[in-house]
């Protein structure tokens, strides 16, 4: 779960702009070769990402210096080309780039806007593995338009969702793009580093600081990368069939978090039930120490691996945070293990969350905000919402920048779950649920690549059903309730949260 807007940051934001070249034999000339699209073409992030090669993995250096509080990084991509390059781009933001290598050459660089040029000394061929090395330093704290750090009295954590990975380190920064991570985190003592995946070695420099390797057992896309330093303690647990469970929790209120920590195994076992074994080779909570209100703009984020939380909600008693903990555990299988092709497609991720962590809610016995206690209930009071979402906030599946994270992508994609699992019945919707994680598992995945699963599983053609639901500007008649009205548009509703001039605040339906 994210909410948060993005706005271009002006280039009074994005420090000195010039291209810095390095002594070398003369380079390709873009002009006259092929230099790679900068752009991937998405929907709501038309900018981000680029295109001609596909990364492959991620090698992540990072050392944090706890008295400048800086962090000097060393990225290095293993990427394909997928045509003929005489000039690359990664997605940059707020870098202080020293130097790129290329194949271990220097190569000729250039930031401009949110892009780093790279141009060779000679065009890279199609189908062509290279490695691309880049050297620099990154400021936690520094102002920019938009930012994945959340600086720590004692470190840092990230938050790069939806398209901020970038001022974390140099990537293709889209979900299409997912690939292998590696990551070495160097800290000083007192401090601890980790990231996504597992723990695969820890290295004692000498000189005070610890050197803490990971690596991911599955492919991560960039927006759910998670780096976190800080004054930790790891807690280890076992889930349900043998699953290792690790906690990162600040040491000081490791015994107050204790309570929310030890949920996890029952939640693991209550959806593995109904989506199959967990996809990763780990999970855990992130409580960083941060509780301040600007710290960021969100309650959970599913980091691959690591949930990312603000201790102080995890303080609450259980029927106030479990629903909303099983919501960033569903994301593990939706928007995770398969991430969204576009960010149009985000209702994928959002709507499965909410739909099962809702369900949870409501076999508990607990009611939610609206008092009611019923998915029943909950999905009809939406339905009478349906065409008013769908005037201020677009269709379902129709998204963009402003509205992206509001509630027509959360209650919104709810409904239309609902809707298909009344058309087809609760048997075929599990069987269409399971296709779709497997067909897709570390992968993307489209609305249409949905559409075309639940038709095959359900032997009859969803599309003309889904796409009204998904991308219709008026809401279809709910399957099994004849009764169910839409409030016309005029009357009073309450809208989804969505604003142009700030933040995003909590749209789930499990809070």
């Amino acid at each position: 779960m994210r909410y948060r807007t993005r706005v271009t940051a002006p280039a009074a934001l994005l420090g000195t702009v010039a291209a810095l070249s390095v002594a070398s034999p003369a380079h390709a000339d873009p002009e006259t070769g092929t230099p790679g699209p900068e752009t991937l073409g998405d929907p709501v992030f038309p900018s981000l990402g680029n295109d001609g090669y596909r990364v492959g993995a991620y090698h992540l250096d990072l050392a944090y210096d706890a008295t400048t509080r800086l962090v000097e990084a060393t990225a290095t991509l293993t990427l394909t080309t997928t045509q003929e390059l005489s000039r690359l781009s990664l997605d940059a933001l707020g870098l202080d780039v020293h130097e790129v290598l290329l194949d271990g050459v220097p190569a000729a660089r250039e930031q401009a806007g949110e892009k780093l040029r790279i141009t060779p000394a000679v065009s890279l061929a199609a189908q062509t593995t290279a490695t691309v090395t880049v050297t620099y330093t990154a400021d936690p704290r520094a102002a920019l338009a938009h930012t994945a750090w959340v600086p720590t009295p004692d470190g840092f954590a990230v938050c790069p969702q939806p398209n901020t990975a970038h001022t974390v380190f140099p990537c293709n920064d889209h979900p299409s793009d997912k690939a292998d991570f590696t990551f070495r985190i160097t800290v000083p003592a007192g401090l601890r580093g980790v990231a996504s995946g597992h723990l695969v070695s820890t290295e004692e420099l000498g000189d005070g600081r610890t050197a803490y390797c990971y690596r991911s057992r599955e492919p991560i896309a960039t927006e759910i990368v998670q780096i976190t330093v800080g004054d930790y303690v790891i807690k280890d647990r076992q889930g349900p069939h043998g699953l290792p469970l690790r906690d990162v929790v600040p040491t000081a209120r490791a015994a107050a978090l204790e309570p929310a920590l030890a949920l996890t195994p029952n939640l693991v076992s209550w959806i593995e039930q109904r989506l199959g074994a967990f996809p990763f080779e780990t999970y855990g909570l992130l409580p960083c120490n941060n509780d301040a209100s600007d710290a960021f703009d969100f309650t959970g984020l599913e980091t691959q691996t690591l949930t990312l939380y603000k201790p102080n909600f995890l303080l609450q008693a259980e029927k106030s945070i479990g629903s909303h903990m099983m919501h960033e555990l569903v994301h593990s299988y939706f928007g995770n293990s398969v991430s969204p092709a576009t960010w149009s497609d985000l209702w994928l991720n959002e709507g499965h969350a909410d739909f099962y962590g809702l369900l949870y809610r409501y076999e508990r016995g607990w009611a939610d905000s609206l008092g009611l206690t019923t998915m029943e209930a909950r999905m009809k009071d939406t339905y009478a919402r349906g065409d008013q979402w769908r005037k201020s906030s677009g269709p379902v599946a129709a998204p963009n920048e402003a509205n992206l994270f509001d509630s027509q992508r959360y209650l919104g994609g709810v409904l239309v779950l609902y809707a298909l699992r009344q058309q087809v019945g609760e048997s075929v919707f599990s069987a269409i649920e399971s296709t779709f994680l497997e067909r897709f598992r570390n992968a993307s995945a489209s609305t249409g690549d949905y559409i075309a699963v639940a038709s095959e599983v359900s032997g009859a053609d969803q599309s003309g059903f889904l796409r009204d639901w998904l991308y219709g500007t008026k809401t279809p008649r709910m399957p099994g309730h004849p009764d169910w009205t839409v409030t016309p548009v005029s009357s009073a509703l309450r809208q989804p949260q969505n604003r142009t001039d700030g933040h995003w605040h909590d749209n789930s339906a499990t809070l």
